[in-house]
């Protein structure tokens, strides 16, 4: 890939926002191509984060296992999204493994490259700064709704957050483009696949959701889920 295209992927990228043509240069210059095949991990929970990357194409759901052995979807991730580099500014391991959904391909820096950046062109920090605040948001976001929500409320929250996050407008409702099982939505919500499945099971017969016909779950009626999730 050459380094206009690179710079055209990177260019609407929150983290680079407000970056002249020349910062975008050098960050298209400085990256790395990192080619994930759907189903392989970027990397695995635990390991050294000498990288860190922003999707250019594709998506990956982020999976944290607990002390206990529990697996635990944190949130899924689109193009222009970072991975991996809030442990990269923290100098810490990664918290998570990043597994392909589809084939991806990401643009990485090592860590060391990366703060030079950083101290080369200040934007990039302020804009890291709003992302991981961002990101701090949500999960307390989602702490609150696993202590003052009812599991259908959960579900429907969850299913508002991906469609905001990477909804897709279609002719049926919004479709969350990427596969997204009910064990995911389970460990999304902190209930059961038995609960998912019935609360789902219902809302399709309701006309709400439609999660039956094939693996992308369309939201037919994202207005009565805002009802469910107590927003309206």
């Amino acid at each position: 890939m050459d380094t206009e295209t690179r710079v055209g992927l990177l260019k609407p990228v929150g983290l680079f926002r407000s970056l002249n043509g020349a910062a975008l240069t050098a960050l298209a210059e400085a990256a790395r191509e990192h080619v994930v095949p759907r189903g392989e991990a970027m990397f695995q929970q635990g390991d050294e984060a000498t990288h860190g990357y922003v999707l250019a194409w594709g998506r990956v759901r982020l999976d944290q296992v607990t002390a206990e052995g529990q697996n635990i979807v944190i949130r899924h991730l689109g193009p222009g999204d970072m991975v991996g580099m809030v442990a990269v500014f923290r100098r810490m391991p990664f918290p998570a493994t990043p597994v392909a959904l589809e084939d991806c391909m990401a643009l990485g820096w090592g860590a060391g490259r990366f703060a030079e950046l950083m101290a080369a062109y200040p934007p990039i920090a302020q804009n890291a700064i709003a992302a991981v605040g961002g990101r701090i948001e949500e999960l307390q976001s989602r702490l609150q709704e696993v202590a003052t929500q009812r599991v259908e409320q959960r579900i429907a929250a969850t299913l508002l957050r991906l469609a905001n996050q990477a909804g897709r407008k279609t002719d049926a409702g919004v479709e969350i483009p990427f596969a997204l099982s009910r064990q995911d939505l389970a460990e999304m919500t902190a209930t059961t696949l038995h609960t998912v499945s019935r609360t789902l099971s219902a809302w399709d017969q309701e006309g709400v959701v439609d999660s039956r016909r094939s693996s992308h779950l369309v939201i037919r009626q994202p207005h009565r889920l805002v009802e469910i999730a107590g927003h309206a």
